[in-house]
């Protein structure tokens, strides 16, 4: 009730944004109404939702148009999207001009990078979230163009990640996509796996299980809504968590553990 309530009263006032602001805001009325309040500002958290999706949709068409030109695998992943969060033909077409926008020439990510840290910047998780969906967004055409990891970086400079964390980061997430069909019991699929969980052979296997439990954590569904993560995107998250598993459970078959 109060979810439809927040979208009509927010699209009337503001429009497109004002529509989500009020979708997540009321969303977390029904939520407490139904569960309880949780501890959980309702205005923050909804504005930081917005925002996030606003630099979302204008990052991923900034990058779609690093290496040149916006592929039709790049085009598709962003309609999934949408698709996922149910938008309405109105509001997907409001959303394509963000994109649009972003994959401008001309167009500079400094203000958007900036609007998100004035607004999400003190959530690391956030920060961390929106790195890795435009990693996985890069990855959407099957290669990985030198001008994406350039943006890509520049964006992770912007957040506030060094070279040495950007990097990490990076490695992480790109091995984590080799276990995305399955497991695969093979010498490099195991330095993969290693990789995946940002420790190496010759980590302790406490090292490995902290690493794990750690990265598990960062991607569970509670912990991300409460930061401000769109519910909508929480099954990207999932798909991390089952990747991330797999290359737990190699790890551990080829230790024995």
């Amino acid at each position: 009730m109060f979810k439809l309530i927040g979208v009509i009263a927010g699209y009337f006032f503001f429009g497109f944004f004002g529509a989500l602001f009020g979708l997540f805001v009321g969303g977390f009325f029904d939520r407490m109404r139904a569960y309880g309040s949780g501890g959980m500002n309702p205005l923050q958290n909804a504005l930081r939702q917005a925002v996030f999706l606003e630099t979302v949709f204008i990052s991923m068409g900034k990058l779609a148009k690093a290496d040149g030109q916006v592929s039709e695998g790049e085009i598709a992943h962003v309609e999934q999207f949408m698709q996922k969060l149910g938008m309405t033909a109105e509001h997907r077409s409001q959303a394509i001009a963000l994109f649009k926008r972003g994959a401008a020439p001309a167009f500079d990510i400094e203000a958007t990078c900036k609007r998100f840290m004035a607004i999400c910047g003190h959530t690391k998780h956030l920060k961390q979230v929106l790195l890795v969906y435009l990693i996985v967004m890069a990855l959407a055409d099957g290669h990985f163009h030198p001008a994406e990891e350039a943006l890509l970086a520049d964006i992770a400079a912007r957040l506030g990640y060094d070279q040495a964390a950007f990097r990490q980061l990076l490695d992480m997430v790109l091995n984590q996509s080799h276990f995305a069909g399955g497991q695969a019991n093979t010498a490099s699929a195991l330095d993969d796996a290693y990789k995946a969980l940002g420790v190496t052979k010759d980590s302790s296997d406490a090292e490995i299980k902290r690493a794990y439990r750690k990265l598990m954590s960062q991607y569970h569904p509670d912990k991300l809504i409460g930061q401000g993560v769109p519910e909508d995107m929480i099954a990207m998250a999932t798909e991390q968590t089952k990747e991330i598993q797999l290359a737990h459970d190699l790890i551990k078959k080829s230790r024995n553990i």
